[in-house]
């Protein structure tokens, strides 16, 4: 988790504590285009990515932010060239050995979701020994969805149900949003209060289609490798500014 940080390291001023979202989710878009832009292999843009999002965590926890779900491979993704997704795969691999005893010390419990037993056996590995790890850990939960699909999500969700009916360990008439949301990947995670999506592209892409109900959405043209505490304070200041209202008056 060590960044470089020498500006906004402390709340500004012009935020309220009172105000500031519990839970941020991001939709990192725009490696691949901003490595484009720079002359330079997509997969460059991908590690700058991954020190964005490092930075982003610090600044969570500098600023009073409990928890932080990270778009990090979608469902979709593995229909991009098979050389991109390996190196993806070993990316993650080798940013979970690196930052392991960090986020440790650090007080940050990671959570993975999604479809993990899809995922490469070695990865598999260390993700687990960090869930393990960092399990008691209460400063800041970190959550990344791998192999994440919002739809593949509700629909295993909806199977894991039926089968407990069809078992006897769940009456029909007990299904309500809160049982629902005990079958979800996401069960026991907090609902985002605040979703940032990069890149400019104005769509959820399938990610945490139930749990976004009444997220705030804040989109920026700025490419996620360029997303630093200035740009979270942009959004931040626009998430106080809004009214939740949740349906009433």
């Amino acid at each position: 988790m060590t960044v470089n940080s020498t500006a906004l390291d402390k709340l500004p001023v012009d935020l309220e504590v009172q105000k500031l979202p519990r839970h941020v989710a991001v939709i990192m878009d725009g490696n691949g285009r901003w490595a484009q832009q720079q002359g330079l292999p997509r997969f460059i843009g991908h590690r700058r990515g991954v020190d964005a999002l490092k930075a982003l965590l610090r600044c969570c926890k500098d600023w009073g932010i409990g928890a932080l779900t990270a778009y990090a491979f979608s469902t979709e993704n593995w229909r991009r060239p098979m050389p991109e997704v390996e190196f993806l795969m070993t990316l993650f691999e080798r940013v979970l050995r690196r930052e392991l005893q960090e986020m440790v010390e650090e007080g940050v419990q990671i959570r993975f979701v999604g479809d993990l037993q899809a995922l490469p056996d070695t990865l598999q590995r260390e993700i687990n020994r960090a869930m393990e790890a960092t399990q008691m850990n209460r400063d800041i939960q970190f959550v990344v969805a791998t192999n994440y699909g919002g739809r593949t999500e509700i629909v295993q969700a909806c199977r894991a149900i039926a089968q407990a009916v069809k078992a006897g360990r769940l009456a029909a008439e007990e299904i309500d949003e809160s049982i629902f949301e005990q079958y979800l990947y996401t069960a026991g995670i907090g609902d985002p209060d605040l979703l940032i999506r990069t890149s400019g592209e104005m769509r959820v892409s399938n990610f945490l289609l139930w749990q976004m109900a009444y997220a705030e959405l804040y989109v920026t043209n700025t490419l996620w490798p360029d997303f630093n505490r200035q740009e979270f304070h942009r959004a931040l200041v626009s998430y106080q500014q809004r009214q939740r209202r949740f349906g009433k008056l």
